[in-house]
């Protein structure tokens, strides 16, 4: 089997999906193995709430890629999602000399600030930069331009500390290492926007099974990230009210659920079958559909902030399970009055594939590609034997520790776009912080106490002096007056 892969996992609402594959010299992708596992039971609306379960979860995923790649996994890629995900504006200003020129320390002066901004309860994943007001004009690099006030505008990714605390457990607990935690949105822009999407404005609405996720892009910036605690199994839990399983309301909406239709086109004589007794009118279902879908619209769009609504002339692009209801584009019409509206069956970069979950391109798969795209290290090891063959390499247990040896502690301004630092990096990068602000400290103390014996020294020595010389002016005062 292949001796080099990257291997990817997102934690799912309804799904966890582990997918490896390789990157293509041309840019294209090709996908090796695909595993999903239910994840309903421990995971809701993007968030791990039983660590153990999901562990288990995530040791089940990685032993069936290998059985499949016969091929160890040393190291996987993740995506940091969910509810509590959300983006938050802040401003770092510094005041500077007159005739002062910026350098590349102030930007990252501003970014360690930045960082450093304390949010209750929450955790900062990652930050987008805005951009930097020099003076009263505003810069994507001012570095290089005199001014006597700076001011870094930023975007603040955050997640409540409890969330992010379990989300890392659950792979420490598994004794899975990260080769790199990745802000999920991010990496789903990446794959399904283009390059003049993301430059002219667009709004990307990823429509999940619990949450939907919005994220508004300008002149290739991320401006806003905000997720909303409705999907598409809301839909279903309400077909279900129609007194029927959620498994018989889900395959009811995937076969006659529609985001809109026109009044004209509603027989008000078709029923559908719910199951050998029992129908509902297709008004009924049309109305319990739509109700709820335009929730979900309507509070898509109202994340949107006002002053973008002139600026989206990339459209919005809409993905996720949930975009593949029937006439999903002509409700965000209806609603946001925006006719620029595209549906992102599968990413920009062409992925080649045996599975049917590839092949399907239905957009459900879209998060876990962009997490392998973005992929870059090798997560192969040596032969996997399902057997358990005593003679094979065992495979190394992970522990905190040995997660914090998978690179070195990195600094927030060295932190790319997209990239979550685990808490093991965190905590390391603390420690390392922690050891240097203590080094400096010292070498403070030891120059004051340096300086203090000096000026002791010196202040001694002009003591002597000042003895030495008033006893030399008494005795040439004594001599003189004998001599009278």
């Amino acid at each position: 089997m292949a001796k080099e892969f990257i291997v990817a996992i997102e934690l799912g609402s309804s799904k966890m999906t582990g997918i490896a594959g390789q990157k293509n010299l041309d840019g294209s992708v090709t996908v090796l193995a695909v595993v999903k596992e239910d994840s309903s039971q421990f995971i809701r609306k993007g968030v791990v709430y039983n660590i153990d379960k999901t562990a288990q979860c995530l040791q089940g995923i990685v032993k069936k890629l290998e059985t499949q790649l016969k091929t160890q996994i040393t190291q996987v890629y993740v995506g940091v999602g969910g509810q509590s995900i959300r983006g938050v504006r802040n401003v770092v200003t510094k005041d500077l000399p007159a005739g002062t020129i910026v350098t590349d320390a102030m930007i990252d002066e501003l970014v360690y600030a930045n960082r450093n901004t304390d949010y209750p309860d929450q955790e900062i994943l990652d930050t987008a930069v805005q951009e930097y007001k020099v003076d009263s004009q505003y810069q994507q690099d001012p570095v290089g331009i005199q001014c006597t006030r700076l001011e870094g505008n930023y975007l603040n990714i955050l997640q409540r500390k409890a969330f992010y605390k379990n989300f890392n457990k659950c792979f420490e607990v598994a004794g899975i290492a990260i080769a790199e935690m990745l802000n999920a949105p991010l990496a789903l822009a990446d794959a399904v926007l283009t390059e003049a999407e993301r430059r002219s404005g667009c709004a990307l609405i990823d429509i999940g099974a619990d949450t939907t996720t919005v994220s508004v892009y300008s002149k290739n910036i991320l401006r806003h990230l905000a997720v909303i605690p409705l999907g598409g199994s809301n839909i279903t839990k309400d077909i279900a009210t129609l007194q029927m399983e959620e498994s018989d309301a889900e395959v009811m909406k995937l076969k006659y659920a529609s985001a809109y239709t026109d009044n004209s086109e509603i027989d008000n004589n078709l029923k559908y079958s719910i199951d050998q007794d029992r129908s509902v009118e297709s008004r009924r279902f049309i109305e319990i559909v739509e109700g709820r879908l335009e929730e979900i619209v309507e509070n898509a769009w109202y994340q949107v902030p006002s002053e973008y609504y002139d600026k989206l002339l990339g459209g919005i692009i809409l993905t996720g399970g949930g975009a593949n209801l029937k006439n999903i584009e002509r409700a965000f019409q209806n609603h946001t009055h925006i006719e620029k509206i595209r549906v992102a069956k599968a990413p920009t970069q062409t992925v080649t594939g045996g599975t049917e979950d590839i092949k399907a391109k239905n957009g459900m798969m879209n998060t876990v590609l962009g997490l392998l795209m973005k992929g870059d290290v090798n997560c192969a090891g040596g032969v996997f034997d399902p057997n358990g063959n005593l003679f094979d390499t065992p495979k190394p247990v992970v522990t905190p520790d040995t997660v914090n040896d998978l690179r070195p502690a990195r600094k927030p301004g060295e932190i790319p776009a997209g990239v979550v630092r685990t808490e093991a990096e965190k905590q390391k990068a603390e420690e390392e912080a922690r050891l240097k602000r203590e080094e400096e400290e010292r070498l403070q103390r030891e120059k004051e106490e340096a300086e203090a014996a000096e000026a002791e020294r010196i202040r001694r020595e002009n003591s002597k002096w000042n003895k030495f010389k008033k006893g030399a002016m008494r005795f040439v005062k004594g001599m003189v007056e004998e001599e009278e």
